[in-house]
């Protein structure tokens, strides 16, 4: 059976919530907010006045993580204040999952390279998440999307590193590129089970940049905004996104294509596939605003 992927075309605060609606998929319980907090300087990523409608719709609480590399976000301290900085705790309750050890160490019974996965111990303060991914092009992962905010998102500043690692910390930015890829697929399996059914992938195709709101120093967008998806299944809507950008006729998109294929992106997307937990397979059902 094909996994369902809502799209519009129709970009806004508004828009987010009534796709969320349309979707049919009701969260329960207390819910995480999983998005990315935007490393200081980046201009690209979605702002707290983007999200607002949606997170104030199911009252939920915004989560990060630590991240594992110099700058704005790499220790409590610094990313609190980066957190403030950018409106985030202005607006919302938020949790640092991380910032406080011990993490809490999920199991990858079938994970193909690493078999645990290190998250921030208040994730198990939650009944669900919600995963706002902005869509756009990464330094290493070719993209960013639900499938890497789900592992390198969630994962703790160790986790990060032992997941770029490939299971060695020490190696975070040498070991084996497509280790790596098949690490966050394992990682994103863990997360995404241990939330059952109550977890729901929004994806916004806008301010597509080929870097990731980690850089901040990133280039400006490379095409046009193409949309807002929807969808439980993690993996089809990630393949659905770079089905949209090479479906594109923005000249732009070569460059962004540029950054994913020469990073094996897909190869994230087909190393979840193969761990059974969505598919690439799926129906796209347009939503008119």
């Amino acid at each position: 059976m094909k996994s369902k992927v809502l799209f519009t075309r129709t970009i806004s605060p508004e828009m987010v919530l009534t796709m969320y609606e349309e979707l049919g998929k009701e969260l329960t319980g207390h819910i995480a907010i999983k998005l990315h907090s935007g490393e200081e300087g980046n201009q690209n990523f979605l702002t707290p006045e983007f999200w607002a409608p949606i997170i104030r719709h199911l009252d939920g609480t915004v989560v990060e993580c630590n991240t594992a590399y110099e700058g704005s976000r790499n220790t409590t301290e610094k990313h609190l204040k980066t957190i403030e900085k950018h409106g985030w705790s202005r607006y919302f309750n938020v949790d640092l999952l991380d910032a406080e050890g011990p993490d809490l160490v999920l199991d990858i019974p079938g994970g193909k390279v690493i078999q645990k996965n290190y998250v921030g111990k208040d994730i198990a303060n939650y009944n669900g998440m919600l995963v706002l991914s902005h869509f756009k092009g990464h330094p290493m992962g070719g993209y960013g999307g639900a499938l890497k905010q789900l592992s390198i998102g969630c994962a703790s500043s160790y986790g990060k590193a032992y997941i770029h690692g490939a299971g060695v910390p020490e190696d975070i930015w040498t070991a084996n590129h497509d280790l790596f890829l098949e690490s966050m697929a394992d990682a994103a399996s863990s997360v995404h089970n241990y939330f059952k059914d109550n977890i729901v992938y929004i994806n916004v195709m806008k301010n597509m940049s080929v870097d990731c709101d980690c850089c901040a120093v990133a280039e400006d967008p490379c095409m046009k905004d193409i949309g807002i998806l929807i969808s439980t299944d993690p993996i089809a809507i990630d393949q659905a996104c770079l089905d949209l950008v090479y479906a594109s006729e923005d000249p732009g998109k070569e460059h962004l294509i540029e950054r994913i294929e020469s990073r094996n992106g897909v190869h994230t997307i087909e190393a979840a596939e193969a761990l059974g937990y969505g598919s690439r397979d799926y129906e796209l059902i347009e939503i008119e605003s």
